[in-house]
């Protein structure tokens, strides 16, 4: 017998928050498998789904695979400020600095008191400002 969604996710959720990640990505995985099959998820526990699934992504340095899952969480939740942070931090890491500006300030649209984005945003644009004073 399948288990509920709801309980995989939080599941998920507890195992994640018990930074037990390899167990948190098979069970993420597992809710939204259960989610684009029956259709019938909540978009936000989608989206929370597929950003934890990239954070720990992240975590082990699997940049492309974070970008997936963050641009996913994206697409099930576009209302959700949290990806579109994520994603501009691997984008500044990789130097991509447009990119990075461009995340931040969608989480900032969403989110005014994000601090995080605030400060990573700021940093980017100082950043990217010495890229161009060095010329390249």
């Amino acid at each position: 017998m399948e288990e509920n969604p709801s309980k995989i996710f939080d599941d998920a959720h507890n195992e994640f928050k018990k930074q037990n990640y390899k167990l948190a990505e098979e069970l993420y995985s597992q809710f939204i498998a259960s989610c684009l099959q029956s259709r019938q998820c909540d978009a936000n526990s989608l989206a929370t789904a597929y950003n934890n699934r990239g954070q720990i992504k992240y975590l082990r340095v699997d940049f492309h695979e974070a970008v997936e899952d963050y641009c996913a969480a994206i697409q099930a939740d576009g209302q959700f400020e949290v990806p579109f942070y994520n994603r501009g931090l691997i984008h500044y890491r990789l130097g991509f600095f447009d990119d990075a500006k461009s995340d931040f300030q969608q989480a900032l649209k969403l989110n005014p008191d994000f601090e995080d984005a605030k400060v990573s945003l700021q940093q980017t644009l100082l950043d990217q400002q010495e890229k161009m004073n060095r010329g390249y």
